[in-house]
């Protein structure tokens, strides 16, 4: 194996691993002992990667973003055109836009080879009828869900009927034919999903919900599977 190769697999197995991965672990992911391991962590942080953690206690990667390419298999190219061609197709514009982005800066950095391959990928996303467009700021939602701070809108059902809402926001899910919100509603005092082309004068409320998304998105999507869930109103 070159030393490109093994230095590949090993940031493969620091990003795969739980961390933080004892070089033992690492060791036994790449075949290798565990002196090459040490010698390839400063190889990689020498490189540019921020690799947290010393010899007997295990290693973290923080950040991989100024490595030089080390390349992807055909078939994670693929993966990744069709995955970004997807957002681009049905997401909401400004994250269409981001995709549109990295994909033209995926396409800079891979050597040539690959980037022809990306540049005429097999397979392609599109969709011949485009997602309604949100009717608030979806960019400044997905702030809110990262940051786990309650927001405020209007929402319309499928009738017209319009109530306030105040919730608690878990996700963002493209479902059927439109994007939605998945979320603890303080109204209904349960999970509900909105859709964001029927949601209007979104604001934050400052109140924080912090650290329960991740548990309570896992409970939601419990309960999805078990297909428990009530929908936010009729016809949603």
């Amino acid at each position: 194996m070159s030393r490109t190769d093994r230095l590949f697999h090993l940031m493969q197995a620091l990003r795969n691993l739980p961390p933080p991965a004892t070089a033992d672990m690492l060791a036994r992911e790449t075949s290798v002992s565990v002196r090459t391991i040490y010698r390839d962590i400063d190889s990689l942080r020498a490189l540019g990667a921020v690799i947290d953690g010393e010899a007997g206690f295990g290693f973290t990667l923080i950040e991989d973003a100024t490595l030089p390419p080390l390349g992807f298999v055909p078939e994670e190219i693929e993966a990744l055109v069709v995955g970004l061609r997807e957002v681009m197709e049905v997401g909401d514009p400004s994250l269409a836009n981001a995709a549109q982005s990295a994909l033209s800066k995926l396409r800079a950095r891979l050597p040539q080879g690959q980037a022809h391959r990306l540049e005429h990928a097999v397979l392609y996303a599109k969709r011949f009828e485009r997602p309604p467009p949100p009717g608030i700021d979806a960019g400044a939602l997905r702030q809110a869900t990262w940051d786990e701070e309650s927001v405020h809108f209007d929402y319309s059902d499928a009738y017209g009927k319009r109530t306030e809402r105040q919730v608690d926001p878990l996700s963002i899910v493209f479902m059927q034919s439109s994007h939605c919100l998945l979320a603890w509603c303080h109204l209904r005092q349960d999970y509900r999903a909105f859709r964001l082309d029927r949601m209007s004068n979104m604001r934050r409320t400052g109140a924080s919900f912090r650290p329960r998304r991740v548990t309570m998105l896992r409970e939601f999507h419990t309960r999805l599977r078990a297909q428990k869930f009530p929908s936010a109103n009729p016809g949603l």
